[in-house]
């Protein structure tokens, strides 16, 4: 399969993702979001599991812990902290930091190398990004801004460790893996803190499930499948689509109004993805370039000719003048 239909692959999780704030706002119970994170990964990733029939092996139990609390229970928990504590664009704009986030990790855990486009381009999906959900009078709260902030590395970290941690087995058994652990560890916290879910509708059950088998299974499998084929500062980026879906389904769906700065935002995203891929396309540093001659020159050069005789060589010299 081609780079270009694994990014557009790739891309579907975070646009799905993007349906997440009008699935709970409209089908949901309000005032149980950790709750709703546990439901929505748990029971993934338990149906996930029947399906792989295949369990981690090693090390790899705690490393799916480390990426499950990481990508699943740590995040979601900081992001819902963040979403109650901030308005919602302000809340987006800080968690629009993680694509920055990914290119120093990847450089430090991975080394890849730091390109100033990728920087600029990641700068620009936060202008995007505030273009289109922040708003002049937004307030800011101290621990709402650490809160996202603190999520955004979480999830970055995650991002950045599936890729360094690439397990023997296919995308959909890491991800039944990860849902399962995050949920898990997001049970207990969800029993302390909340109290009991009330007698479930039909409209409930119906988002759960959207949420669960298609804004969980379905998304974190092309994701993870992403992260396998390209490098994370490729993936990250395309995180930008998921608020730019939050508004498109705001304005098709609830009738919400359109403005010319959302627009523009829009545009900006756009834009901010297509260059953050254009600037991984982009030539190698040239210490690598060096680095591949060097090898290049040290390696023993086969003779040009078979030997020759010492007849044939003193033949072939010019005659002296």
């Amino acid at each position: 399969m081609s780079r270009n239909s694994d990014l557009l692959l790739t891309a579907i999780a975070p646009a799905i993702w993007g349906s997440t704030y009008i699935v709970t706002t409209e089908f949901l119970p309000a005032g149980y979001p950790l709750t709703v994170a546990m439901l929505r990964a748990l029971p993934a990733g338990l149906l996930l599991l029947l399906l792989v029939r295949q369990l981690p092996q090693g090390i790899w139990w705690a490393r799916v812990l480390v990426l499950g609390a990481l990508n699943f229970s740590v995040f979601w928990w900081l992001l819902f902290v963040a979403a109650y504590r901030l308005p919602g664009g302000v809340a987006a704009t800080v968690g629009a930091i993680q694509p920055l986030i990914v290119i120093l990790l990847a450089r430090t855990l991975l080394g890849s190398p730091i390109r100033p486009l990728a920087i600029i381009a990641a700068i620009a999906g936060m202008a995007g990004v505030a273009l289109l959900i922040l708003t002049p009078n937004a307030a800011l709260d101290p621990i709402g801004i650490a809160a996202g902030l603190a999520g955004a590395v979480s999830m970055a970290a995650g991002t950045v460790l599936s890729r360094r941690w690439q397990p023997p087995v296919t995308p959909l058994t890491f991800t039944a893996w990860q849902l399962t652990a995050g949920g898990l560890l997001l049970l207990p916290i969800a029993l302390l803190q909340e109290p009991s879910l009330p007698p479930l509708t039909t409209a409930n059950l119906l988002g759960l499930a959207w949420l669960g088998l298609i804004g969980a299974a379905l998304t974190y499998i092309l994701w993870f499948r992403g992260i396998a084929k390209l490098e994370p500062s490729v993936v990250s980026p395309l995180g930008f689509l998921s608020p730019m879906t939050a508004v498109m389904l705001g304005w098709s769906v609830l009738g919400q109004s359109l403005s010319a700065a959302q627009i523009l935002g829009m545009i900006v995203v756009l834009g901010s993805v297509w260059l953050s891929q254009r600037a991984q396309q982009a030539k190698p540093a040239p210490d690598q370039t060096r680095h591949r001659l060097t090898v290049s020159r040290a390696r023993p050069r086969a003779p040009a000719c078979a030997p020759q005789s010492a007849g044939q060589v003193r033949a072939r010299r010019p005659p002296l003048r």
